[in-house]
């Protein structure tokens, strides 16, 4: 996970790194973003066609359904044109429009819903579901048909706290998703009205979990279990089909790159160790023809989320066992700014002031203060309730995943692969050198 780009957390990738729209754009394909971007620099992430909160208010080009359908269908108008006026000069013929003639796109919405913006803007409520309602001072998006819904209404997962506050919360954040979900409509009936539909890879996903207790910035698995939809003109077979495959968000750079048949290019970054740089990802158009008997493990990392949230943790997941390592373990687990302002949260530090119940399945200072490793069986236990890092009959698992995240480390460069007891000493031959600090 990245953390935040925005402000004083001025998260960034090197100068040097080749990223997706990068090599697009130097492929020839038309690239184009609407809605959060949220990474940078600039020049490592550059866009034909781009309107986010760097240039507009991510309410607009982040929420607003209507104004995100609108700039979809300039984004196409633009693609259209540009080939018009190619073809036109090439022939002498400014009426020339042909689609044969237009080059490849990569267009990238990425909606603020269902973020919380308590925090930011609190008078649009805590997931930013009043804004463009229709109501006093809230606005009207015309596209929009609201809906609502109850506490009683809503499905708590079992890592979210059973409470009143937290069924609230959750109800004002299923009103987001139903915008999320109108606006995705409206994006594909215009990708259908542009002509496109029947020769587009589309792909939907997320960034992380739910903004909840246990949920986001967190490596367990309601922290990073996403939702991933792939739909190719080209692969119908399995149209309609759920897989089993393990798979991440590391896999849609080599997935694209595979659908345009541009090559990962190879080169080393400045101060880097010498092998390199290459993706880790996989392709998931193989996926897309049958389902794959060997995709049975993903990996995970995150330092920082906020600027001030440093909790480096490593994960590995494969097959039914799921490894944590949290290297500080005995810091406390940091908040972030938005959860902390939370309905859910607020809640919950008060009844765990006052000693009331606080219809979790752990104490704020289990969350808190966790244990350096951590062993899942996520079949047996899907809810992660049981950490079997310290039971003998699952030293053999503990160990093996041990050995396959630490060579993942490695291979990926990890500066972090000796912590927390060791020291990386890799000027010359790279191995970890002892600290002697207890742990």
């Amino acid at each position: 996970m990245y953390g935040l780009h925005q402000g004083v957390h001025h998260f960034n990738s090197f100068d040097g790194v080749q990223s997706l729209p990068l090599l697009l754009s130097q492929a020839n394909i038309h690239t184009g973003i609407i809605g959060k971007k949220h990474v940078g620099p600039g020049s490592v992430y550059p866009f034909d066609f781009a309107y986010t909160e760097e240039n507009n208010s991510v309410l607009q080009v982040g929420r607003n359904i209507t104004r995100i359908k609108l700039l979809v269908r300039r984004f196409f108008q633009t693609h259209k044109h540009e080939a018009a006026e190619r073809r036109g000069k090439e022939e002498g013929n400014e009426r020339a429009n042909g689609k044969g003639e237009e080059r490849p796109f990569f267009l990238y919405v990425a909606f603020h819903d269902t973020h919380r913006c308590g925090h930011s803007q609190p008078q649009y409520g805590a997931f930013c579901e009043k804004f463009g309602n229709g109501e006093m001072g809230m606005g009207r998006i015309p596209d929009w048909t609201p809906e609502y819904y109850t506490p009683e209404q809503v499905q708590v997962p079992a890592f979210v706290p059973d409470t009143f506050a937290a069924r609230a919360d959750l109800a004002a954040q299923y009103t987001t998703v139903s915008r999320l979900d109108q606006g995705i409509g409206l994006v594909l009936r215009e990708l259908r009205d542009a002509g496109y539909e029947n020769d587009t890879l589309v792909i939907y996903s997320s960034d992380n979990g739910i903004p909840f207790p246990n949920g986001r910035t967190n490596l367990y698995r309601s922290g990073t279990a996403e939702p991933m939809l792939v739909s190719s003109p080209e692969h119908r077979r399995r149209w309609g089909d759920s897989s089993q495959a393990y798979v991440s968000l590391l896999d849609i750079t080599p997935t694209i790159l595979d659908w345009f048949s541009v090559p990962y290019p190879s080169y080393i970054l400045p101060g880097s160790p010498a092998a390199p740089v290459h993706l880790t990802g996989r392709s998931l158009l193989p996926a897309l023809v049958s389902e794959p008997s060997d995709w049975l493990t993903v990996y995970a990392s995150q330092s920082l989320h906020e600027v001030t949230m440093y909790y480096p943790i490593r994960s590995v997941h494969q097959g039914a066992y799921h490894l944590l390592h949290n290297l500080h373990y005995r810091m406390p687990f940091p908040i972030d700014q938005d959860l902390y302002v939370s309905p859910t949260f607020q809640d919950l530090l008060n009844r765990t002031r006052l000693s009331q119940p606080t219809h979790w399945f752990k104490s704020l200072e289990q969350y808190y203060y966790r244990a350096r490793w951590e062993l899942y069986d996520a079949r047996a236990d899907p809810g992660e309730t049981r950490n079997l890092a310290s039971d003998p009959s699952y030293s053999t698992v503990l160990e093996s995943l041990r050995q396959r995240l630490q060579k993942w480390q490695w291979e990926t460069g990890d500066p972090w692969v000796c912590g927390p007891d060791y020291v990386l000493e890799d000027k010359l031959e790279p191995h970890c050198r002892p600290l002697y600090n207890g742990l």
